[in-house]
């Protein structure tokens, strides 16, 4: 075994014994569910940053920046306007009505709103297309772990899976919270400490903005196709994420979502061009990777020393992990409460929602790891995961707070024309002009649909 993947086992160890500490705090649905919404803006803070920087924001967003440059700055920084645009309007709205009528998940909300069915529609379709993230996340783990110590992607994935499904099964919300800190740290603490000592391995930042030695479309910033490509797949998610969502509702009041989700969005903004740049950075040594997403983890291995190598290594490590946990808080909190106590046993107490949370996350921890050893590339499994999250949710959320005359036909309206079209441009291959993607054209079909069906209703 090699040091750095010693270092690891022993990191994850201690994240799950951290994990299963404040499990034993745990005493109902409540605190696994939202923490009892006792998290203050410095918790939301490190939670939520710490579930947005995963797999695609380090191992494929450095990809990405291999591959073309500073333009992988809006895979993170689309990410950030989205979770700004959460903290200033959406997060703080629906953190009041969850507080008001008791919500514990998303589809609490959008059966107050629009009803049983369109509750049970996204939460089938979104327990199925969440594992797509999970699996995204435990691929980036899996290339981390191969790296580091020659461990194959099957068993890296396996190895992630336990991790998370270990310390989450514990204690929901309440552990994540807890442990996300203590990842966010090492997370951005590594990150900081590496960067000079890599820039200064190209002779520093102007350099490497000025090397010759890249395509000249790597020193810019706006590149149209990109920054439209990961606006419009991005931005629509990070608003409406029923994992984000979730968090903030264990918030202990709206001004804390303001506060937290507000400044996680900011650091989100200055971490994206760490990857990018880090991505030019093996461009340069590397030229000849078989595989973009290796970039990262081959900087860290041979252009480091030991030492920083593997404090970047454990940065990497947490941020894949807190991720995934985030990830595996959907799964459980939308299959126990969405699907198990609203259809299955509406009379089931509160002990039992409990126990189906937990052992919704063993399931979703179990199928993410099969998902993870079948998908191959990072991005593409996130990239699933965020458009049918942005055309499934995006307009009826919306619509849910600011128009009150909606009902359920409207919602799934938009829900079917929203998915319908995005996977016929996908399957199509159909062409489409800049600023247009599939997720993009998805939405607008989504709202049109909406307002559609409710033209139609009031002339019925």
């Amino acid at each position: 075994m090699t040091l750095h993947l010693l270092l690891l086992v022993a990191y994850s160890l201690g994240l799950i014994a951290l994990g299963l500490a404040i499990g034993r705090f745990v005493r109902g649905t409540a605190d696994f569910f939202v923490a009892g919404r006792r998290l203050g803006a410095g918790l939301i803070f490190s939670t939520v940053l710490a579930a947005n920087i995963g797999a695609g924001s380090t191992v494929g967003a450095t990809g990405e920046g291999f591959r073309i440059g500073l333009g992988a700055w809006w895979w993170n920084g689309s990410a950030a306007l989205g979770s700004l645009l959460l903290a200033v309007w959406i997060g703080p709205r629906i953190w009041t009505l969850a507080e008001r009528y008791g919500f514990l998940t998303v589809g609490d909300f959008l059966e107050h709103r629009y009803g049983a069915g369109v509750r049970g529609a996204i939460a089938g379709l979104l327990w199925l297309a969440t594992l797509t993230i999970l699996a995204g996340q435990l691929i980036g783990v899996a290339t981390i772990l191969k790296v580091a110590g020659g461990v194959s992607i099957p068993v890296g994935c396996a190895i992630g899976g336990l991790v998370i499904t270990a310390y989450f099964t514990a204690g929901g919300l309440l552990s994540s919270a807890w442990v996300n800190l203590v990842q966010l740290v090492v997370l951005l603490g590594g990150f900081a400490s590496v960067m000079p000592s890599l820039l200064g391995s190209v002779g520093g930042l102007a350099s490497l903005i000025a090397s010759p030695a890249l395509p000249a479309d790597h020193h810019r910033i706006w590149q149209p196709q990109v920054a439209a490509t990961y606006l419009a797949l991005l931005v629509p998610p990070f608003i409406v994420s029923p994992g984000l969502l979730q968090k903030t509702y264990g918030a202990t009041s709206a001004q804390a979502v303001r506060q937290g989700v507000g400044a996680s969005a900011i650091v989100l903004a200055v971490f994206a061009f760490i990857p990018a740049l880090i991505g030019m950075i093996a461009r340069l040594n590397h030229p000849d990777l078989a595989l973009d997403q290796l970039a990262l983890p081959t900087v860290l291995v041979r252009d480091l020393p030991p030492a920083l190598g593997s404090l970047l290594l454990a940065a990497v490590f947490s941020a894949e992990i807190s991720t995934a946990d985030a990830v595996l808080f959907m799964l459980a909190t939308s299959l126990s409460q969405d699907l198990y106590r609203r259809f299955l046993k509406p009379d089931a107490s509160d002990r039992e929602v409990l126990r189906a949370a937990r052992l919704a996350a063993v399931a979703g921890g179990v199928l993410g790891t099969v998902l993870g050893i079948v998908l191959e590339r990072i991005l593409t499994a996130l990239s699933i995961f965020y458009t049918l999250l942005g055309v499934s949710l995006f307009v009826p959320v919306l619509a849910g707070l600011y128009v009150k005359s909606a009902g359920r036909v409207e919602a799934a309206s938009a829900i079917a024309a929203g998915l319908s079209v995005t996977i016929a441009l996908q399957l199509g291959g159909v062409p489409l002009p800049t600023p247009l993607t599939p997720p993009l054209v998805g939405i607008i079909a989504a709202a049109i649909a909406f307002g559609a069906a409710s033209v139609a209703r009031r002339f019925r």
